[in-house]
């Protein structure tokens, strides 16, 4: 993998600079030193007097769009407790708000021709006996379908879960434009597993990689740390090793939700996947 080739693949996550209109996120993009972006896409959708015009000034500014996000409204990261009961598609009182969002959100990458939207989905139950397995599931392939009709692949976020879990449930949805967005610090984050053998596992399904890093709790139940990218738990030689090994050759977005310093931090990130993926 070399740098030419590597920069055409890294992107930075739009949220992690918490712009607060286009021209201040392509300001902190352009301040990072990557050109292209994985954009929030919730901003657009919800607040079009201010975000409107995002994809033309974006273009303008020679800064490329890699893939879309959205989130789920309600939720609530305060702990792992609360987003386990707020998080994703699951919870039945904001279902009917997330369905129009859903709908809505699909139509609006259309437009921007995107390729990869990514999300969280909640978490996903662990058996099929489960009695909320099979309602997930179905509001997945419901989600997954409006997207597919447009041309769209899905990522679901990793972490939430066991690469085991994941892995099961990906199989009995069986929708083929749905894939994992692989982030090895939600895996230390939620203490779900190592996130190289969670990458092994699930190599065939990763569509996009989110480059963070964490360090793991030492305090079961709670959060662990985020961190600045090569500081925490990630084994970041054995990780691009581990891409090559599965075959992976997409896009590689920064990511960075902590902190106040985000983009000397995305730098980092940025110098750090150049140094070593080499």
């Amino acid at each position: 993998m070399n740098v030419n080739s590597l920069s055409q693949r890294l992107a930075v996550c739009s949220w992690s600079l918490q712009p607060s209109t286009p021209q201040d996120l392509i300001t902190k993009l352009q301040a990072t030193g990557v050109q292209r972006v994985q954009l929030a896409l919730d901003p657009l959708r919800d607040e079009p007097a201010v975000w409107g015009k995002t994809p033309e000034l974006l273009q303008a500014a020679g800064i490329s769009i890699a893939s879309g996000m959205f989130g789920c409204v309600g939720e609530d990261y305060s702990t792992l407790d609360t987003i386990r009961v707020t998080g994703g598609l699951a919870p039945d009182a904001t279902w009917e708000q997330n369905w129009k969002n859903t709908q809505a959100t699909a139509g609006l990458a259309r437009k921007l021709g995107l390729k990869l939207v990514t999300f969280h989905a909640g978490f996903l139950p662990h058996e099929a006996s489960d009695p909320s397995f099979a309602k997930l599931k179905q509001r997945l392939v419901q989600t997954a379908e409006i997207f597919q009709a447009r041309g769209i692949t899905l990522g679901l976020e990793t972490g939430q879960e066991t690469a085991a879990v994941l892995f099961d449930f990906l199989h009995k949805l069986a929708k083929p434009n749905v894939g994992v967005n692989f982030d090895p610090a939600n895996m230390i984050l939620y203490d779900k597993g190592n996130p190289i053998e969670a990458l092994r596992e699930l190599g065939q399904w990763v569509r996009q990689v989110h480059i963070k890093d964490a360090r793991r709790t030492k305090v079961p139940g709670t959060w662990g740390e985020e961190v600045v990218a090569g500081t925490g738990e990630v084994d970041w030689s054995a990780f691009f090793a581990t891409l090559k090994e599965v075959g992976f050759k997409g896009d590689l977005c920064i990511e960075r939700e902590a902190g106040t310093q985000r983009v000397a931090d995305i730098r980092a990130a940025r110098e750090l996947i150049e140094t070593v993926s080499r």
